[in-house]
């Protein structure tokens, strides 16, 4: 017993090492944020005239959008960027009435005078990686736009975008996420809130250290020549973007990340959609770890930026030991009782605590003043904050099984996150045609889960032990939580 109570306390104790590892590098990213902003002088570009402004192909990927893609093409097609300086390339691997609604699209378009093309693919083969590897040879730009069908880019993106390509080092230039239906249920709001993080401390923080950016997938342009030089897309991973990225940037390449321009976009509306999108995310994160993290160690990198690299590469293991944590948590309670241990020691670890919650402060609150007085804003954060971390804590199982797969190299499709168009709060999914029709075996653990924190609770008022109180609510609200939203929308059918 005494063995088995040494074992359990171990196991707890390294999950929660490698969890503050990760919030002292997301710590260390907000100094290079805060650094930045600090040291930052306004960048003024020339403004090439329009004979100067290079040709650029816009390249949208798409596969079973029919809620979407008409409202996407209608908005590409607005950019005030000369009309013979560039061309749209509609990639769509679709197999339901999105072929259809892309076709009218292209050919009302073309009567109108555009540099439109429709490609249709039936195999999938390489899903969007392929979609986009295929496409280059119909591509006459040097530049590549690349949009989701769930974006609405501003009219003047090409114009704000491209100048800085000047600079020959440039091989990426990305823009940041906004989100157009942020207020349109708790669900996206603790979207945004994570994303929010990611594209200001993250991204900018990277830049400020001089550390390893990415692509996010959309909402940026590629240098044709730096897509080549780095060996094109490969679609050995389910996100292809930081792959390339990460190549690119090994043969020398520069990201250049705007955080002032914004791109709005649509946030999955329903669980099952942000499951789907999440997964996808954590197990290519995990790929990425597993092909990467040997080159970039014997690479010319400097140590900080090896460092960095390895956090941003392994940062969805994260999820796996918080769920580790959270389960090795309740018998933590009696393995502590019975060898007669203090919690005290364990305050060390709430350094880790502290620097996800600055993290998160500056980039919801401070990062956004100016779009909302700082007393709205702190209050939505002090209510929204605790909110997150239950539904994070409450996504670590579906989020561990992604990346235990990942890094053991299990193969799956790329699931694309269907949108539903769903902007304002008066807009429904309710019996569209993308909804989940099964819930997953997963689900129904997440709902025991939810159950075995309750016990956690229990036992911790039986032992007079408040040490794990709040995280095992956290956890039981998290995966109830979790496990309600999943049931909920599929019955929406």
């Amino acid at each position: 017993m005494e063995i088995l109570a040494y074992f359990i306390i171990s196991v707890y104790i390294i999950a929660l090492v490698y969890i503050t590892f990760y919030c002292m590098v997301q710590l260390h990213l907000l100094f290079y944020y805060k650094k930045f902003h600090w040291n930052h002088v306004q960048e003024i570009l020339e403004k090439p005239t329009d004979e100067e402004l290079p040709f650029v192909t816009i390249q949208l990927p798409i596969f079973n959008e029919m809620y979407v893609v008409e409202r996407l093409i209608d908005n590409i097609v607005q950019f005030n960027y000369p009309k013979d300086k560039y061309e749209i390339h509609i990639l769509d691997d679709s197999t339901d009435e999105t072929v259809t609604i892309s076709k009218r699209k292209v050919n009302e378009y073309k009567a109108k005078g555009f540099n439109i093309e429709f490609y249709h693919r039936t195999d999938r083969s390489g899903y969007k990686a392929g979609a986009l590897k295929e496409a280059m040879i119909h591509a006459k730009g040097n530049f590549i736009a690349i949009f989701d069908a769930d974006f609405l880019p501003r009219p003047e993106f090409l114009r704000a975008t491209i100048p800085h390509f000047k600079n020959k080092k440039v091989g990426v230039v990305q823009t940041r996420w906004e989100h157009i239906n942020q207020d349109y249920s708790m669900l996206t709001r603790l979207q945004a809130m994570q994303l929010n993080v990611h594209f200001t401390v993250e991204q900018q923080g990277r830049r400020s250290g001089n550390l390893l950016l990415q692509f996010n997938g959309t909402a940026g342009v590629w240098r044709r020549e730096c897509i080549d030089d780095a060996g094109g897309w490969e679609a050995d991973t389910l996100t292809e973007d930081l792959d390339l990225s990460y190549r690119a940037q090994l043969k020398g390449w520069k990201i250049k990340y705007l955080e002032k321009f914004g791109s709005p976009a649509e946030l999955p509306a329903e669980m099952n959609g942000l499951k789907s999108q999440q997964f996808r995310w954590m197990k290519g994160g995990a790929e990425n770890a597993r092909k990467l993290l040997p080159t970039i160690w014997k690479s010319n990198l400097s140590f900080k930026q090896k460092i960095h690299a390895t956090g941003h590469l392994m940062n969805s293991g994260v999820f796996l030991f918080v769920f580790i944590a959270g389960v090795f948590s309740v018998p933590m309670l009696f393995a502590m009782e019975f060898l007669g241990f203090s919690t005290t020691p364990f305050a060390v670890f709430l350094v880790g605590t502290v620097s996800v919650i600055a993290v998160y402060y500056v980039a919801n609150v401070q990062a956004e003043l100016d779009k909302e007085s700082f007393g709205k804003m702190f209050l939505k954060f002090v209510f929204l904050f605790p909110v997150f971390l239950a539904l994070s804590m409450g996504l670590s199982l579906h989020n561990t099984i992604a990346v235990i797969q990942g890094y053991i190299g299990k193969k799956s499709p790329f699931i694309r996150t269907p949108k539903f168009n769903i902007v304002g709060i008066k807009d429904s999914f309710k019996s569209h045609k993308y909804l989940a029709k099964k819930l997953p075996m997963s689900t129904i653990f997440e709902g025991l889960l939810s159950i075995y924190f309750l016990g956690g609770l229990i036992g911790g008022f039986y032992l007079d032990d408040n040490s794990f109180m709040l995280f095992h609510l956290l956890l039981m609200f998290g995966f109830g939580g979790i496990f309600f939203y999943s049931v909920r929308a599929v019955r929406l059918k």
